[in-house]
């Protein structure tokens, strides 16, 4: 089926991880600058937002940096990392980018939050990180975006509630909002293109049991301590500190489900318009690979029901999504994969800004960050919503973990008469890593 949408979606065919891998020196500017553009001229310097990176690997260089570099109202002073050769390598790009070598780098991420002239921070660490430094650089009085998501359920409301005291900026670093692709899908549903939707079907991939790995001595370029943070102490093995490795282990990570479910439920959520709520029943099971770093299900099956009726089922074994409705589906397979639906006049279905029941396609999530920190309005992903999705989540990995169909309030943020459920919605945080 040859469709005007799906011709004009066949650009985006490219995977998330092939953007992590692209190095600096191909990785073309995501959002071209403004002056480019013939918008004007390069805005001055008292109009531009002074910024800190905190976590500056594959995603935090290759993307968010090199990303907030390219828009011309965003001005780079300094990176931060727990690796000496990823600050240098991050120091080097902006100060190339500048012409100058202007640029700090800081070993210990307190140590950047404490500069007055840093406006706000952008943070990619590892998610065991993510909430303790939003919430230190809040106090610090930044605005902030974050990669998604929480490691769990308290952690992110207590998030969400600080934002809302602050009434600070903060924006989840999650694309999906502004991918054509998504924004299309939930659209159509909202809009009772497919009539009233009955069930959706995500798809995800498999996770990765990599073997065990005896400790070895820590690399002299890595303060370990602060890595490891408020999570439970390890010995450092050769590949803990890696993205693809501590992905799939508890103490730092959710596994597949909280990394790519992340992309996949939120258009989920906004498609049934529950970002702002999340499902009353959760049941599912998983498989936890044994003789392997993973402690996280690689094979997973979940189900979740919502108050209004719809169900939605959630499996590893491929990228995709799809909802189901009284008069039709629509949906799509791959990562920004073409859309597809049940008849071909649903994918030509346009709807006027005023009349749709879902907000205009936003611009990239950077844009709009900077866009949101001048104008002090709610940004494209809020914390409440990244809250509300990382809960999706949370629950049915707390479901697989325990094993048994789990009452959700999604209101109230616990589980109906379940104390070993409602005990999983946190953990004890570390505090050595303060005096490390």
């Amino acid at each position: 089926m040859k469709t005007a949408s799906k011709i004009a979606n066949a650009r985006f065919r490219v995977s998330r991880r092939q953007v992590l891998k692209l190095s600096l020196a191909t990785v073309a500017p995501l959002v071209l600058p403004s002056h480019v553009l013939g918008l004007g001229a390069v805005p001055a310097p008292s109009q531009r937002i002074a910024m800190g990176f905190i976590g500056v690997g594959s995603h935090g260089l290759g993307y968010n940096l090199n990303t907030f570099l390219w828009l011309d109202d965003a001005r780079v002073l300094a990176v931060c990392d727990v690796f000496g050769s990823r600050r240098k390598a991050a120091k080097e790009t902006v100060d190339k980018k500048y012409g100058n070598g202007d640029c700090r780098a800081y070993a210990d991420f307190r140590d950047l939050l404490a500069a007055r002239d840093v406006d706000a921070v952008c943070i990619s660490t590892p998610d065991h990180w993510h909430v303790p430094i939003s919430r230190m650089a809040l106090e610090a009085g930044k605005d902030v975006m974050c990669e998604k998501p929480t490691l769990t359920i308290a952690e992110g409301r207590a998030l969400a509630e600080l934002v809302a005291r602050k009434k600070a900026v903060y924006q989840v670093g999650l694309e999906d909002r502004s991918v054509i692709q998504y924004h299309k899908l939930a659209e159509w549903v909202r809009n009772g293109a497919i009539g009233e939707l009955k069930k959706i079907t995500v798809g995800l991939p498999s996770g990765t049991a990599y073997p065990k790995e005896d400790p070895v001595p820590v690399p002299p370029d890595l303060n370990y301590a602060m890595w490891l943070g408020p999570a439970p102490f390890h010995p450092f093995t050769p590949n803990r500190t890696e993205l693809m490795h501590w992905r799939q282990i508890r103490d730092y990570s959710g596994g597949t489900l909280t990394d790519w479910g992340a992309h996949l439920l939120d258009t989920a959520q906004v498609a049934n318009g529950a970002e702002k709520s999340g499902p009353v029943e959760v049941e599912g099971t998983g498989k936890v690979p044994k003789n392997s770093m993973a402690t996280m299900p690689v094979e997973f099956e979940i189900r979740y029901r919502y108050a209004n009726g719809v169900e939605m089922e959630v499996r590893s074994g491929g990228v995709r999504i799809r909802f189901e409705g009284t008069k039709g589906w629509v949906g799509n397979n791959g990562w920004r994969g073409p859309l597809e639906a049940s008849s071909d006049k649903i994918l030509h279905t346009k709807y006027e800004p005023a009349a749709s029941k879902i907000w205009p396609l936003p611009p990239g999530e950077h844009r709009n960050f900077l866009d949101c920190v001048k104008s002090r309005q709610p940004t494209t992903y809020p914390a409440e919503d990244g809250q509300r999705l990382s809960t999706v989540m949370h629950v049915g990995n707390i479901a697989m973990e325990l094993g048994r169909k789990l009452t959700w309030d999604p209101q109230k943020e616990e589980f109906a008469g379940d104390d070993a459920a409602n005990r999983l919605r946190s953990r004890a945080a570390r505090e050595d890593w303060k005096t490390a």
